[in-house]
């Protein structure tokens, strides 16, 4: 498959590959659509089992970035970077620094930052090649992405039992990085019982200490009796044969590229499911740091983050509406709205 035949290429305006021998860098970037100001987009390392399988998760990546831009009501387009290689054994100073002279080389038409496997740090350490990246001004954005995971339950909560109230609910928690500890803990500031899975032990062994939260394997949390599973993970988690084992009502949560395909969304709408779509959801993080380049107001932002809410009830409506799956009307919402990008 060539790239211009990519299911996800969607019209791309530009496709970076980036290749530093002295530092061993590897990497693309994707731009979808530059938008009024620029795209925006992090910038994530991870150990693809092929290529194509990073440049095809750059493109989706990227092709979300400019939807949950234009559903959070932002003027941006969006971008992504991946950068070929493990993170704990591959990532050097020298490493970061091209990363950096390559977004440079982009004259400002892609703003990058922290992503997975990507810190502030080392956003710190791109800096030094270029200004074009947002991260280390003391100002984090995980807490604002898990705001509106939460404000995309509540309003998925409203829509399915008739109240906002997680009071007794049971929630499975796949994934407890940053976004996601910070909401389990909102979630069980709201009263609802926490089913939660990590790779890390030590993450769950927190929860449980601190939280309350039982203990599930990776392997076992999706198939659980909750009444909502938020994956806070990877991508690809909703599958042809992860649907069906699924027993929550309601699917919302921080990861991005959730669906493994667009008809996913499908199988979801005909089980029963409520789906939130993860680019609207996870739009909290992508809100904060829009708003550290026009004079940051944490207030305003956590304000912004509780309004995914209503754009996701609009979602809901308007699937209903035209008898779609929420993702194929989330999609068509976004297109419609960047049409003119």
């Amino acid at each position: 498959m060539t790239l211009f035949q990519h299911p996800a290429f969607d019209d791309h305006e530009q496709v970076a590959f980036v290749s530093d021998p002295k530092s061993g860098l590897r990497a693309v970037i994707a731009v979808h659509r530059v938008g009024p100001r620029n795209a925006m987009g992090g910038t994530r390392m991870w150990e693809y089992a092929t290529e194509a399988d990073g440049i095809g998760d750059a493109l989706r990546l990227s092709q979300a970035m400019t939807y949950k831009s234009a559903l959070a009501g932002l003027p941006f387009g969006g971008g992504k970077a991946v950068i070929f290689g493990n993170s704990g054994r591959d990532k050097t100073p020298e490493l970061l620094r091209a990363m950096g002279a390559a977004v440079n080389r982009l004259a400002g038409h892609f703003v990058t930052g922290e992503d997975v496997g990507i810190s502030v740090d080392d956003v710190a350490l791109m800096r030094e090649n270029t200004p074009h990246v947002l991260g280390g001004e003391g100002v984090d954005s995980d807490e604002p992405a898990a705001a509106g995971v939460l404000a995309s339950i509540q309003s998925a909560a409203q829509r399915v039992w008739g109240t906002s109230d997680l009071r007794g609910r049971t929630i499975a928690v796949q994934g407890l990085g940053k976004v996601g500890y910070f909401l389990a803990q909102m979630l069980a500031e709201a009263g609802a019982h926490l089913l939660v899975a990590d790779i890390r032990p030590d993450a769950v062994r927190r929860a449980v200490k601190e939280l309350e939260a039982q203990e599930v394997s990776s392997e076992d949390i999706l198939t659980q009796p909750a009444d909502v599973f938020a994956p806070c993970a990877l991508g690809d988690v909703l599958t042809p044969a992860t649907v069906p084992q699924l027993k929550a009502k309601v699917v919302a949560g921080a990861a991005n590229n959730q669906l493994s395909a667009p008809t996913v969304g499908d199988l979801l709408r005909n089980a029963g499911i409520l789906y939130a779509p993860d680019f609207i959801a996870n739009g909290g993080g992508l809100i904060n740091n829009a708003a550290l380049l026009d004079g940051y107001d944490r207030t305003r932002v956590l304000e912004d983050c509780a309004r995914i809410g209503h754009t996701l009830t609009e979602v809901f409506e308007l699937a209903d509406k035209n008898n779609t799956s929420t993702n194929t009307a989330a999609t068509g919402l976004a297109r419609q709205r960047t049409q003119d990008l």
